[in-house]
């Protein structure tokens, strides 16, 4: 490791220590480190299983079907994928009552599966691991819906209303979570640190969190392989691998 890196990590745990409250921000980068594929890399399976826009999901069911058909095949992608070390570091900031919650642009439930309660991760953009119908909004398990799609063909509809079930993930043209927003622009509004890990910041309104925090005054560090939009505002840019980064933290 260049001694720059050394330094800068090392410099990034001491602002980490110094820290009151810290705000963690989490993109695709933490989780490629666990096997989970992102969605711009030359290469990415997501570019031969493109997510099905959300119009065109709901307007027809050839659509659902193939959309289905996608999800389990990039599910199979990362079947097994497990937390590292990354993911270990900001459960220990939640654990410690550090950090009040981590927002993430993730679906793939690995904070949670870290050890992160469930209420304490802001999911920007949904969850893949499970389901929900359109209609009614009852939650449906994948591990009931991939049998007998594999098995018909069809997409799944709702045994309570009849509507139509789609991964709990938020799909290209389908609106925010609003509340979750909310919740994150606040706590961005009020962070002493501003910690954003593995994320390119090119995905909007996501990418304003970052900017908010740093209009309050709030310590702003990004921690990613690759270079930001928002490097020039941070107060540290850590180029790196994550669990190199953040492996030290996680105990």
């Amino acid at each position: 490791m260049p001694d720059g890196t050394r330094d800068a990590i090392e410099t990034l745990h001491a602002m980490l220590d110094a820290a009151g409250s810290i705000v963690a921000f989490t993109g695709a980068g933490i989780s490629t480190e666990s096997g989970v594929p992102d969605f711009r890399s030359a290469g990415s399976p997501w570019m031969v299983n493109k997510p099905i826009p959300f119009e065109a999901f709901v307007k027809s069911r050839e659509a659902r079907a193939e959309a289905w058909r996608r999800k389990f095949a990039m599910d199979d992608h990362y079947a097994g994928a497990a937390p590292n070390a990354g993911h270990r570091a900001l459960a220990r900031l939640v654990g410690q009552g550090r950090a009040p919650a981590i927002i993430t642009q993730n679906i793939d439930g690995l904070h949670q599966a870290s050890g992160v309660p469930d209420d304490r991760v802001i999911e920007l953009h949904g969850n893949g691991t499970y389901a929900t119908c359109l209609g009614c909004g009852r939650r449906h398990e994948l591990a009931e819906i991939r049998p007998a799609f594999e098995a018909t063909g069809e997409p799944p509809d709702c045994a309570a209303c009849g509507g139509p079930v789609k991964s709990a993930t938020i799909s290209f043209g389908q609106a925010m979570p609003q509340d979750k927003m909310i919740r994150a622009q606040q706590l961005a509004l009020e962070a002493e640190l501003f910690l954003v890990v593995g994320s390119s910041l090119v995905v909007y309104p996501a990418a304003t969190l970052p900017v908010i925090a740093k209009r309050q005054e709030a310590t702003l560090i990004i921690v990613n392989r690759e270079p930001t939009e928002l490097d020039a505002i941070a107060d540290l840019v850590v180029r790196a691998e994550i669990g190199a980064a953040l492996g030290p933290l996680a105990g």
